[in-house]
């Protein structure tokens, strides 16, 4: 039963206090407020303080950073964000489609469930959300990290922000978190969907482009390597591809050491000296559009196939607010509410 205030067998002149709902927080990496070199220099500040994201000793890192990258990079990344803002919105696409996909799955699920948004770096942050959903009277939580891939850069992370939050609340709601879906028979079903409409008629190859880590975390026991794998075997079983047909690449490579490779550029520019004219890119670590996907790949890369002698590269969109995604995550959300929420998908 859902309870908005204290129940009626309180004292008269204990203060009304909101319990008794249910809460589901998406959350999504972040975003800058704005295609500006200040808000730019904002995000990554935050972003790049984050221990599980680089993990250099801070004595060493943090001039590094304040020193030097904030002082050149925030112009520069300014520039590439201005490439693909959302302007109808004024949002930047990540932002948009993040909220769009918390409005899709609310549609989807029990009206009496608080289904909110969120960003790890940037805002709406997690702190902010977690106490506004606790004011609303959610004393139970589903932490809902929007990566398919566990890694301890992304997934990690959230649940590391969340936890610093909750040291701080008095009174802590009960908590669970969505786990990994890389696997998840519903996902694949959405990417596939995605691929079948987008995958242009005539592409020679497409390259399965995943954001890259160090590979020294990998070898200190982050999944996402794996996991990456999996996604990308069980997707082209369903599509009928071999492995030449459609590689695993990693993108998005930063800082000095040895990443995950082969890198999606190198994919790219093989294709180009194979001969290949018409090849295509999906990046199945993101379920949004986002610098990663409509700069990086759909006109970075896109010029790099063509400077090495291809004509066409097709960026296929991420899932973004496709209804059979939202299913999907509707879906997994009800499955991990059981015994908090009963299912109720329209």
């Amino acid at each position: 039963m859902i309870h908005p205030t204290l129940d009626a067998s309180a004292p008269s002149d204990h203060p009304a206090t909101a319990f008794g709902k249910v809460g589901v927080m998406l959350v999504n990496l972040g975003t800058p407020d704005a295609p500006e070199a200040k808000a730019v220099k904002r995000y990554l500040r935050e972003f790049l303080s984050d221990k599980r994201v680089v993990d250099y000793p801070r004595l060493v890192w943090l001039p590094v950073l304040h020193g030097i990258i904030l002082n050149v990079r925030p112009r520069k990344t300014a520039a590439l964000y201005a490439k693909i803002w959302h302007r109808e919105s004024g949002k930047s696409p990540l932002a948009y489609f993040t909220e769009r996909q918390a409005e899709g799955v609310k549609a989807r699920l029990s009206p009496a469930l608080i289904v909110r948004h969120a960003m790890r770096y940037g805002s709406p942050s997690i702190d902010d959300r977690l106490r506004e959903m606790t004011a609303e009277g959610c004393d139970r939580i589903l932490i809902v990290p929007l990566y398919p891939q566990y890694s301890a850069t992304t997934t990690a992370t959230v649940m590391d922000k969340v936890s610093a939050c909750m040291s701080e609340m008095a009174w802590q709601p009960a908590l669970r978190s969505l786990p990994p879906f890389y696997d998840d028979p519903s996902y694949l079903d959405a990417l596939e969907g995605s691929v079948r409409r987008a995958l242009p008629e005539g592409a020679e190859r497409i390259i399965l482009s995943y954001h890259g880590i160090p590979e020294r975390y990998f070898a200190q026991g982050d999944p996402y390597h794996c996991h990456c794998q999996k996604t990308s075997r069980l997707l082209r079983e369903r599509m009928g591809w071999s492995p030449n047909f459609a590689p695993i690449g990693f993108q998005s490579k930063f800082g000095p050491e040895k990443w995950l490779d082969p890198s999606t550029e190198s994919l790219v520019i093989r294709a180009a000296k194979d001969g290949i004219k018409r090849l295509a890119v999906i990046a199945p670590a993101f379920v949004s559009d986002c610098l990663e996907t409509l700069e990086e790949v759909a006109i970075g890369l896109a010029e790099t196939f063509e400077e090495h002698g291809g004509e066409v590269l097709t960026a296929i969109p991420c899932l973004n607010d496709d209804p059979q995604f939202l299913d999907s995550l509707a879906q997994m959300i009800e499955r991990e509410l059981g015994g908090w929420e009963p299912a109720a998908t329209s």
